[in-house]
Formats: structure tokens, C-alpha cells, sequence
């Protein structure tokens, strides 16, 4: 139960600077107007006498406002670099930098830090995995920090720039809450190639497997063995599971008590 630890150092966080490079090279502002949509603009501005209640024959009505999008960071404080919103101007190819900026970004992010040093100390009161001796607490900070670093650089640099895939979470945003739950769990299994098709998410579970089996180098001997490995694993792939649905409907909930706090 290791890695679960981190799950609640995240709530202990602090925000660090703004990041996500590889997300930020992606366009998000609006298409700019067509020239017939300028054209009306400009015939409205020269109509004399009260404003017009409808939109004017052969103009394009209003644009409507942009949908809510993911935030960098859940509750300002967990990091949400890889996710993004399920549209097409975020369905664009990421270069193999910034892949490697992703992982970078999920790597020394401060709240990894934090999570690791409550990871530590957790597992330092109560003996835990991995099961040094002695004063120990260093010992397991610095574990910690090497699964951080060894999982994010597999699942978000190295298999997805060999395998050609796209390592972010694309929130589906629509559906029923079952539809949507269910997609978020599956992303754990299946992901997109740079070319947008659906492919099998071998950079996650391959990503998780090589870390989980790297760890070993630097376990104590009691836990180098074939069924902790693969237990870690398996904890590591349903966190990421939990993680996902949590990505996919923050966004809603943020909305909704907004709304609320803005309705009188």
C-alpha cells in the first residue's frame, strides 16, 4: 500500500509556479471571425435608430462562450497536468520535448515533494513497505523520490515518444455519469496514438510495471520479490483509475458550486 500513501500527501500540497508547457503550446483561444462576420459587424454599427432584437439576415449568431476547461491544478493544489478537455483544438501532436516537459512537470512538481516526504513518514511510523531498519526516514524519503521520478519518466517520456502514443487524459465531458465513469476507469487500458487513434495504453501499464520492477534495485532484500512488484503494480494502475474519474468530473463540480454561489 505503499504508493497509496501519496494519494493523501496530495491534500497537504502547495501550489507551485505555473507548468505544463506541453498543454500550454496547445491553442486554446477562440477561432477569430469570418470575414462575412466582420462584414455584418460592420452593417450594424451603421444601422441608425434603436438595436435590431434578432441577428440580422446571413450573419452567424454570437459565438457561445467556451466551455469549462481543465484546470492545472485540482483544488489548486494536485497537479492535473496531463489531462485535457476532449476537443479538437486540444487534439493536437505532442513533439517528443514535450512529452519529456510532462514528465519533467509531474516529477519535481512541489506537491510530489510534499506527498513523498508524508509518504515517508507514514511508512516510517508504521514500519511499512519498503521495510528498512534503523533510522530509516532518509532512507525511504529517497525511495519515494526514485518511484517518482522512475514511473514519470517511463509513462510520460520515454514508451510514449518510442511508441508514438499521447500520454495525456482527454475528458470526454459528456454522457451519463455511468457512461463517463466508465471511460475514465478504462483510460487506465487504452489511450491515443499522435495520430488520434484508439490503441492499447502500454505506456501506462508498461510504464508502471518497469518502475515497480526498478525498484528493486534499491529495496531492502526483504522486498525484492515477484508478488510485491506485481501487487504494487496493480495498486498503482487502480489509483490511476480512481485518479482519472476524479479528473473527469472536477470540472462539473467546480461548475455547479459556482453557479450556485453565484445564483442569489
Amino acid at each position: 500500500m505503499r504508493r497509496l500513501y501519496s494519494a493523501v500527501g496530495f491534500v497537504l500540497l502547495v501550489s507551485g509556479p505555473g507548468v505544463a508547457h506541453a498543454q500550454d503550446a496547445t491553442p486554446s483561444s477562440l477561432v477569430g471571425a469570418s470575414a462575412s462576420d466582420r462584414q455584418c459587424d460592420q452593417d450594424d454599427a451603421a444601422v441608425d435608430g434603436p438595436a435590431l432584437s434578432s441577428t440580422p439576415r446571413g450573419c452567424s449568431p454570437p459565438a457561445a462562450p467556451a466551455a469549462t476547461t481543465s484546470p492545472k491544478r485540482i483544488l489548486g493544489l494536485i497537479p492535473n497536468f496531463t489531462t485535457a478537455d476532449d476537443t479538437s483544438l486540444n487534439r493536437v501532436r505532442l513533439t517528443p520535448t514535450q512529452k519529456y516537459v510532462l514528465a519533467l512537470d509531474q516529477m519535481f512538481d512541489v506537491s510530489a515533494h510534499a506527498g513523498n516526504v508524508l509518504q515517508a513518514g507514514i511508512q516510517q511510523a508504521t514500519a511499512g513497505q519498503p521495510h528498512y531498519t534503523g533510522e530509516a526516514f532518509g532512507k525511504r524519503l529517497a525511495a519515494a523520490e526514485a518511484d517518482q521520478i522512475t514511473s514519470c519518466l517511463f509513462i510520460y517520456g520515454v514508451l510514449p515518444t518510442l511508441l508514438h502514443d499521447d500520454p495525456r487524459y482527454f475528458r470526454r465531458m459528456n454522457g451519463t455519469p455511468i457512461s463517463r465513469t466508465w471511460y475514465a476507469v478504462s483510460r487506465t487500458f487504452v489511450s491515443r496514438t499522435d495520430g488520434g487513434e484508439h490503441t492499447f495504453n502500454t505506456s501506462q501499464l508498461a510504464g508502471q510495471l518497469a518502475q515497480a520492477s526498478f525498484s528493486n534495485i534499491y529495496y531492502p532484500r526483504q522486498d525484492r520479490t515477484l508478488s510485491g512488484a506485481f501487487t504494487n503494480w496493480a495498486i498503482q494502475l487502480a489509483y490511476n483509475s480512481a485518479f482519472n474519474v476524479v479528473k473527469e468530473f472536477y470540472p462539473d463540480v467546480m461548475a455547479k458550486l459556482h453557479h450556485r454561489t453565484m445564483t442569489p
